[in-house]
């Protein structure tokens, strides 16, 4: 955990609002759940003292379980400690449930894509349906944007902004 602390203050140093990390490790749920929360509150209140949060991607392991992860920040309760839900890492688990699950704590949202249909939808993703579990949250911050498909980066990250627009505009 002592390992991030100079991320944090690189944050400060560029600016940034928060740094990523992961709520990862060896042993049971309930094991790691414990490590998971107490380290992530030390981080947290490390963070504090540069404004800085520090946002839990789920990312593979039990942190994507929408309810496991966000039962760890609702330990940790501090206001400087979040959830960055992504829309493609939560394997076997309901993405839409685990994005709901996540909401309450979210910091910033990764909108991950992998592959389109001919009509330019994500085919594993309904971006319109996470739109309005974001909306119904009250979010209203940042949506970062993933393309880990096939292809062009750039052309899939393109895709993915042009079905984020239109989803928004369904929305309105």
């Amino acid at each position: 955990m002592e390992n991030h602390y100079k991320w944090v203050t690189a944050a400060e140093y560029l600016g940034c609002h928060s740094i990523r990390v992961n709520a990862s490790g060896r042993g049971s749920r309930e094991d790691v759940q414990a490590a998971s929360v107490d380290g992530l509150r030390q981080l947290a209140q490390f963070a504090r003292d540069y404004g800085i949060s520090v946002i839990v991607e789920n990312h593979g392991g039990y942190s994507s379980d929408g309810l496991w992860l966000a039962q760890v920040l609702a330990s940790v309760d501090l206001p400087n400690c979040g959830s960055l839900p992504d829309f493609g890492n939560f394997g076997d688990y309901d993405r839409y449930l685990g994005v709901r699950q996540l909401m309450p704590y979210a910091r910033g949202i990764s909108a991950k894509s992998f592959e389109f249909d001919a009509d330019g939808n994500e085919i594993n993703t309904d971006f319109v349906r996470m739109l309005q579990i974001i909306r119904d949250a009250g979010y209203r911050g940042h949506i970062g944007i993933e393309f880990e498909g096939e292809g062009d980066e750039d052309l899939g990250v393109l895709a993915t902004k042009k079905l984020l627009q239109q989803a928004e505009r369904l929305l309105v």
